[in-house]
């Protein structure tokens, strides 16, 4: 199995590498924050590689992100049973309407392969699995974090890119799955309080298991 590997930034990248033997098969590559980026870029490496003959057969979108405060702790590490556009909608006088809500027949939940899932399981046992939402405005109040739990009660973190690249990996018709490590409670905006290096060390310390992804299936 030939995995590309898409993170947000290069230090996400860096922590991925970091934890990779040099013998493992992945492409590991920083595409950008939000989810057009890793949509654009991931899509853009999937074709890259396509054309150039190697085409890759799965996609995982790894990095650190937040974590609901009594979900995911800051500096676990968390496996997305699906990867979800939390905030693509409309709003409107009864709350918020996702396009599944509105009849757009665009889906906004994208559900990780059952093979990487169970693989990543295996590899980290003590991993929180649930649902990761994407978001394009970082949650930093009370109140968000409240509605959003509200909408999605089975979530357990949330990112900027998940959506983006599991929608372009579905387009591609391969399979994949989304790996985060917590930096931060979701909540009140307290940048001070992140810890952004702990998680970078916990995404290193995942990362063999990513690598065992390619003998997975």
């Amino acid at each position: 199995m030939s995995i590309l590997v898409v993170t947000a930034v290069a230090a996400e990248a860096d922590a991925v590498v970091a934890g990779l033997p040099t013998s493992v098969g992945l492409t590991v590559a920083a595409v950008g924050v939000g989810p057009v980026a890793a949509a654009a870029g991931t899509a853009r490496r999937l074709a890259l590689a396509e054309a150039a003959g190697r085409p890759h057969t799965a996609v995982v979108n790894a990095g650190i992100a937040g974590g609901f405060v009594g979900r995911a702790a800051v500096g676990a590490t968390v496996i997305g049973a699906s990867s979800v556009a939390a905030d693509l909608g409309a709003e409107s006088e009864e709350g918020f309407l996702s396009l599944d809500d509105l009849g757009f027949g665009t889906p906004t939940v994208v559900t990780a392969d059952p093979a990487l899932l169970a693989a990543l399981r295996g590899g980290l046992p003590d991993a929180v699995v649930g649902e990761i939402l994407t978001v394009t405005t970082v949650t930093g109040t009370d109140a968000s974090t409240a509605a959003l739990l509200a909408r999605r009660p089975e979530a357990v973190a949330e990112a900027m890119e998940g959506f983006g690249a599991a929608h372009a990996a579905a387009e591609a018709g391969l399979p994949f799955v989304e790996l985060r490590t917590i930096s931060n409670p979701i909540g009140p905006r307290h940048r001070d309080g992140w810890q952004i290096g702990a998680a970078l060390s916990a995404l290193t310390a995942a990362a063999p298991a990513v690598g065992a992804l390619t003998a997975a299936r």
